[in-house]
């Protein structure tokens, strides 16, 4: 009897317990509203661990809801397609400048009655965007004396003998980096600023100023020096740091990315040469990482609420001034520089001098069509694998997406096709992709596997072909795509790596760059990384579903 009074006791406890929580969720107790955040990821080290801080401290909104903080690092650009296209949701955008608001603004009043920021968007941190330049090269030019700018990167860029010019022939060509505007915040501020420099104006920059042979010839004199484009202003940095002087003479970076370098110089993690923040004299942007509260339909009022708290505490002091140790400047001007950001960093706390105004969205999409037509055209081989074990799923999607990979590039790039099994067949001869666009897209789509997998000498012929054929003054790359080992080579790993690295080397970064992509878990990866590493390109490991995004990454580099 004892036992069943206590089951029950012990039912009506938990009857009691349930309704309290029930009682408890119904007035807001214990119930919680997700901020979610996707934003540039130069300020990743910045800003992970304050979302960590946050979250731990259980802040709440003032209807008593806590607020958990979720965040995501992407590219600028391509996170405000994917907003604009509502493929994300995210409460909070924060790119890392305000450069692209008003194209994002325009494009999203185009389909919707009400603006695409809740208010006015307030700057996090900032670092002004920047062209990095190994210190000897800066002082040739008369760097920290003499201003120097886009007229003399310009004039560096078109000089027939390069740094033998000015008096050093042992620097070879010079060599620029900017990552590609579609993609990345960094990349629109160069082609901005460059525009901008072509019309030698620092403000009000108009389209009729863009329509100018002046500009045309400025930026296609700018964007000769270019080795390659890409998605990420990070990938640059890492390519410049790690590979040095011969792979990249400048990038256009951020400030905050030099003294990441210079900090890791300094304590002994890195050999390189000193780097060194060139502001340009004829002027700059703030890379001012924005918080745009979206107002949208899938954001809520308790969302907008809980992500403005957030911002009030990443404005408040204690974390501005954190900011300073990872090579950002307050948003806060009351709050006094201070070591990293200094001379022996490679910057200077004063500069820069000239602030240009962001322009207009019509203007920016106007030089942004202008860049589409100065950019360094790509000499591109395509080697792909269609040897038996390629069968079923992998040779459709190898097929459909190497055909929209091709429907990526401009008419004025020229690519070749190369398919090998047990032979190694020409599909399509390297020539300009504009008249055969729609011939290469058929044959394509008519590929089928059949035989064994010489690799090794398709590689090689591959690249010696474009060796010999390729516009040194193209950006030159081959694209290998392969599902496993090599089986009847005639050559070996060894061969091809000996035949490429003298020529990568001496070439630096404008020396052919090899992608490869390892597609299915029998790819040897491996071999597939030592090949790309040693040319200065990229190593990819995909299959079916994700072969699609790996060529569009791809893509970014051209």
């Amino acid at each position: 009897m004892k036992s069943l009074y206590r089951i029950l006791s012990l039912f009506i406890i938990a009857a009691f317990l349930l309704s309290s929580c029930g009682m408890l969720q119904s007035a807001g107790i214990g119930k919680s509203v997700t901020v979610s955040i996707v934003y540039g990821s130069e300020k990743r080290a910045w800003f992970e661990p304050l979302i960590e801080q946050f979250n731990s401290e259980n802040h709440e909104t003032s209807t008593g809801e806590r607020i958990i903080i979720e965040a995501e690092p992407m590219g600028s650009v391509e996170s405000a397609e994917l907003i604009l296209s509502e493929d994300i949701q995210p409460t909070v955008w924060s790119p890392a400048s305000s450069a692209y608001i008003p194209v994002a603004e325009k494009r999203w009043r185009q389909s919707h009655t009400e603006e695409l920021a809740y208010n006015d968007p307030e700057d996090l941190v900032l670092s002004p965007v920047v062209i990095a330049m190994w210190k000897p090269m800066a002082e040739v030019l008369g760097w920290p004396d003499e201003p120097i700018g886009w007229n003399d990167i310009a004039e560096l860029a078109t000089s027939e003998g390069g740094w033998s010019d000015y008096g050093y022939p042992e620097w070879g060509n010079f060599k620029l980096g900017h990552t590609h505007p579609d993609f990345s915040n960094s990349g629109v501020i160069s082609t901005i600023a460059e525009a901008y420099a072509g019309a030698g104006k620092q403000r009000d920059l108009t389209v009729q100023d863009l329509q100018s042979d002046q500009v045309y010839e400025f930026m296609s004199a700018v964007e000769s020096a270019i080795i390659h484009y890409g998605r990420s202003t990070g990938f640059f940095a890492d390519k410049m740091f790690t590979r040095g002087p011969s792979y990249l003479s400048a990038a256009v970076l951020y400030e905050n990315l030099i003294v990441e370098q210079e900090t890791a110089r300094l304590n002994g993690q890195s050999s390189q040469l000193p780097v060194v923040a060139i502001y340009p004299e004829e002027g700059t942007f703030w890379s001012n990482h924005p918080y745009v509260i979206l107002n949208t339909s899938w954001v809520t009022t308790e969302q907008q609420e809980a992500a403005q708290l957030f911002l009030d505490f990443l404005l408040d002091t204690p974390q501005q001034e954190k900011a300073i140790e990872y090579g950002f400047r307050p948003a806060d001007p009351s709050i006094a520089l201070d070591s990293p950001l200094d001379a022996q960093h490679g910057v200077d706390p004063n500069q820069p001098q000239t602030v240009l105004p962001v322009p207009s969205a019509d203007v920016i999409e106007e030089i942004l069509t202008l860049w589409q037509e100065t950019k360094k055209p790509v000499d591109l081989t395509v080697v792909m694998d269609i040897s038996g074990s390629m069968e079923g799923e992998k040779i459709a999607a190898a097929r459909s997406s190497l055909m929209e990979f091709v429907g990526l590039l401009d008419n004025r790039d020229r690519i070749e096709i190369i398919l090998f099994s047990s032979d190694i067949i020409t599909m399509s001869e390297l020539s300009e992709l504009g008249p055969k666009r729609s011939e290469v897209q058929t044959r394509i789509s008519g590929v089928i596997e059949q035989g064994d997998t010489r690799l090794y000498d398709a590689t090689l012929e591959a690249y010696e072909r474009l060796e010999e054929n390729g516009n040194p003054d193209h950006i030159r790359a081959i694209v290998v795509l392969t599902d496993g080992v090599d089986t009847m080579s005639t050559s070996s790993l060894q061969d091809v790596i000996a035949e490429l690295a003298p020529l990568s080397e001496e070439g630096g970064g404008n020396a052919i760059k090899i992608f490869t992509i390892g597609f299915g878990d029998n790819a040897d990866e491996k071999t597939l990384q030592q090949i790309s590493d040693i040319t200065g390109g990229k190593q990819y490991q995909g299959d079916p579903t994700t072969i699609r995004d790996i060529y569009s990454d791809i893509a970014t580099f051209f």
